[in-house]
């Protein structure tokens, strides 16, 4: 793929020579805004490979902490400051000074756009965007389906155009990659006018890291993407699952919200939705009582009091009854949705654990799979408890579906479409 000069650099002054050219503009700076942190990545996409890395957190707080690690050069030593941080314009202006002193700054021509992870894009975004006045209206426009996460992102963007008002600034959606779903998928089965007037259906998220699993799975099968059907399994603190077609998500477990699906660290997943009622009328709760209890006292700690899946096998290694069933009620759901999407699906090849629990946790891996064997599901426990960073296979040679590992790389997925967007585009069509 071509890259263009950033668009900060000039173009056509006279008597300027080819020699005399801006270094080519290949790096993508990816930013991921929290309501109170800033997690970011500088990469270079003529390799993949990460220049720098850190977090800002506690933003606005009286003692926040910015974590800096420079990679140029094979690694380097991490930098830890503490201080008052205002604002996300505070924080970023930091970050540019961290990497500035690494030689990497934001004023660099070497860097091609600023690529910004937003979890909402509705219906309109199906792709990775350029952002202008119209999408940051949209992407305000999609705040009530989006509350918790929507606002940091609109923040962290207009904090990087004041920044650098002449670098594209992308946008790359949660939800773009399951935008492919059937509206038979998409759909829930309520009003269709009450639905599309408040924008009620399933959306799906953790989209970059199911595009960048089930791509990878194909490569590790040796096949390409659109030839290979894929469940993937998105499992962290946060958890998703999605059935991939050829490339094309059919159907993914989160829907309007992040809420809907697996069970999650502190989320419920699925529930039935008379419980929000029955505790209204019932129990006294108000709607925003009920948000909290579904969302942040639920799932994993709401049945055992952790979230840590670490801590909770150690727990039921030592016996303990209520993370025992936290861990059954957590595999039940997960199997139900493998089996839900092998039949969305039709014909399975490759079931694709990854993120901090599917990556790491051998135990999780080995209990959804058990008993599947007739779906030609199996895990061979030595590949299975062995620990790497590298995408792998874990079932035995003779299964007829794959089961691998693949970590996840959301930062690279969202730098790749940056890049390949504003190389596409040029920065004359960017900035028009």
């Amino acid at each position: 793929m071509t890259a263009h000069p950033s668009p900060a650099a000039p173009h056509g002054e006279p008597g300027r020579t080819p020699a005399a050219r801006e270094p080519r503009a290949t790096r993508v700076l990816v930013l991921n805004s929290g309501s109170s942190s800033l997690k970011y990545q500088l990469l270079d996409m003529q390799d993949g490979s990460r220049l720098a890395l850190g977090l800002v957190e506690r933003i606005g707080e009286e003692t926040s902490r910015l974590v800096h690690t420079p990679l140029q050069g094979g690694g380097g030593v991490r930098r830890e400051t503490e201080g008052a941080i205002a604002d996300h314009q505070a924080a970023l202006k930091a970050v540019a000074e961290e990497l500035a002193a690494d030689g990497l700054g934001l004023d660099s021509p070497e860097l091609a756009a600023i690529g910004h992870r937003v979890v909402h894009g509705g219906l309109r975004f199906s792709a990775p965007t350029v952002v202008d006045d119209e999408v940051l209206a949209e992407i305000e426009r999609l705040v009530p389906v989006a509350p918790l996460h929507n606002p940091a992102n609109l923040t962290g963007i207009r904090t990087a155009m004041a920044l650098r008002p002449d670098l594209p600034q992308v946008a790359v959606f949660d939800t773009a990659f399951h935008t492919t779903m059937p509206e038979a998928a998409a759909r829930y089965a309520i009003d269709v006018e009450t639905a599309d007037a408040h924008r009620i259906r399933r959306y799906g998220f953790h989209g970059t890291s199911h595009a960048y699993v089930s791509r990878e799975t194909a490569r590790l099968l040796g096949r390409a993407p659109e030839e290979v059907n894929v469940i993937v399994l998105h499992l962290g603190n946060g958890a998703s699952a999605s059935a991939v077609a050829g490339g094309r998500c059919v159907d993914t477990s989160m829907g309007l919200t992040p809420l809907e699906g697996l069970v999650m660290g502190t989320r419920s997943g699925d529930v039935d939705p008379a419980v929000t009622f029955h505790l209204m009328r019932n129990a006294g709760m108000s709607a925003d009582e009920v948000d909290v209890l579904l969302n942040k006292r639920s799932g994993l700690v709401g049945l055992c009091g952790d979230n840590d899946m670490r801590e909770i096998r150690r727990r039921i290694d030592e016996g303990d009854a209520r993370a025992a069933l936290a861990f059954d009620v957590y595999i039940h759901r997960l199997k139900k949705y493998i089996g839900a999407y092998y039949a969305v699906l039709g014909r399975v090849d490759a079931v694709a654990f990854t993120a901090g629990v599917g990556e790491n946790a051998a135990p999780v891996r080995e209990a959804a799979i058990a008993g599947l064997e007739e779906l030609g599901l199996a895990v061979d426990a030595g590949r299975n408890a062995v620990r790497s960073d590298e995408a792998r296979i874990v079932s035995p040679d003779y299964a007829r579906v794959a089961v691998a590992v693949v970590p996840t790389d959301e930062e690279l997925e969202i730098a790749r479409q940056s890049y390949a967007l504003v190389s596409e585009t040029g920065p004359e069509r960017v900035n028009a």
